[in-house]
């Protein structure tokens, strides 16, 4: 007998009669003998329409009461399933995020989660209780109420995980798993058995909606086994942890894209040493977040640094910007949006020279030009034209041949 958490995204608990099938799952874990934490989100796309209510009141609307209403929506979904439960004949008790001992930094909108308390929880497992968790949210020290940003039932559940001592996390979504890149685009996407904390962190930084960034960073942090698995059928999904078994036939493991990307350039910079330093940390001051850097230095000893942002990002960036201009001391700004970023990821790569060769060579091959360049040790991101990352991706994954049947080490 051990503990499982198990969390339910929006889709898995969007309606009553997908309720009492994530109840009916939750009973499977329960009857096998083990205590079950339950994590879930808002139903559907209610936390789209609270977004939009606030919307029809004001343009910018307070960031601290965005938090008390956006909370509202898993408190509904803990409750629905809690009676879920109860009717059918199991115990149980929900919990909000403060009620469940969450604890996160004062940040609206964003917060990171600073420590748990699971001494509640725990009391209500002795009880043999099924425990709701509500996701997406946690309490700050002074009291307020806070969000963990989109994405942030996944870090609830894994957070949990870690602070209950659990044997395993299981991520019930959509998808039946973690594929080598996203099957909406590329018809010939596999699922992957297992992959390992690494290569899972690139995927979900790069693009990869599947699971959020956060979520494998305390997975791997405190070593929790996750699985991502679909919550409509019963089969396997993808286990995620720290050695993940290898496939012999795959040095690329996954493929990951994003759109709505921008480039922007700094022209005719000082070139001294405290330039770059200078830049990004006044960028990041303002709460923007820089992707891809490239600086070129100049004959007349200025420098240009170029950088891509979200295109949702670019008008603060260029509001920054413009704030220090004299600051920063540079000459002018351009910007390229209807760009894309296009990432191959695989451990592989590390002992497999060659592989962003051959990246750019499928590109070029397709006519594709590269525009901005980054890498580590297991992966290579590209950004491109808007226009061609689907071409790209589906051009890479043949390439690469991730369609093929796993060969197993």
């Amino acid at each position: 007998m051990g503990i499982i958490v198990q969390k339910f995204g929006g889709t898995s608990v969007g309606s009553v009669e997908r309720i009492q099938n994530v109840a009916n799952r939750v009973i499977q874990e329960k009857d096998a003998g083990n205590d079950v934490v339950v994590v879930v989100s808002a139903m559907g796309k209610s936390t789209d329409q609270l977004v939009d209510l606030a919307g029809q009141l004001t343009s910018k609307p307070s960031k601290r009461e965005m938090d008390m209403l956006l909370t509202t929506g898993e408190q509904i979904t803990i409750s629905l399933l809690s009676m879920a439960l109860i009717e059918k004949g199991y115990d149980a008790i929900s919990f909000t995020g403060w009620q469940a001992g969450i604890e996160t930094e004062s940040t609206h909108g964003n917060a990171r989660i600073t420590n748990i308390n699971p001494q509640k929880i725990n009391k209500e497992l002795e009880k043999g209780k099924v425990v709701v968790v509500a996701g997406f949210q946690g309490v700050a020290v002074e009291g307020q109420i806070t969000t963990l940003g989109r994405g942030g039932s996944d870090t609830t559940a894994v957070a949990l995980a870690a602070a209950l001592k659990a044997d395993k996390c299981d991520i019930y979504t959509d998808v039946t798993g973690v594929f080598t890149t996203d099957p909406r685009f590329v018809k010939e996407a596999r699922k992957l058995e297992s992959i390992s904390y690494d290569e899972m962190l690139e995927l979900a930084n790069l693009g990869a909606g599947v699971l959020h960034p956060r979520a494998v960073e305390f997975a791997k942090n405190y070593n929790i086994p996750l699985e991502v698995r679909s919550s409509m059928e019963n089969e396997r999904g993808t286990i995620i942890e720290e050695e993940a078994e290898m496939e012999q036939n795959l040095i690329v493991r996954g493929i990951a894209f994003e759109d709505q990307v921008t480039r922007v350039s700094v022209l005719g910079l000082p070139n001294e040493l405290t330039t770059l330093s200078t830049i990004f940390s006044t960028l990041a001051k303002n709460g923007l977040n820089v992707d891809i850097i490239i600086q070129n230095t100049t004959t007349d000893n200025k420098t240009s640094i170029s950088f891509s942002v979200k295109t949702s990002d670019l008008e603060d960036t260029i509001r920054v910007l413009e704030q220090y201009k004299e600051e920063l001391g540079y000459e002018r700004v351009e910007s390229e949006s209807g760009l894309a970023k296009v990432s191959i990821v695989g451990s592989g790569m590390v002992s497999n020279p060659g592989v962003a060769a051959e990246m750019f060579d499928v590109l070029a091959k397709q006519g594709i030009e590269v525009k901005m360049v980054s890498t580590s040790e297991i992966k290579v991101s590209t950004v491109i034209s808007q226009a061609h990352m689907v071409s790209a991706v589906d051009t890479l994954h043949n390439a690469f041949e991730l369609s093929k049947p796993a060969a197993t080490v």
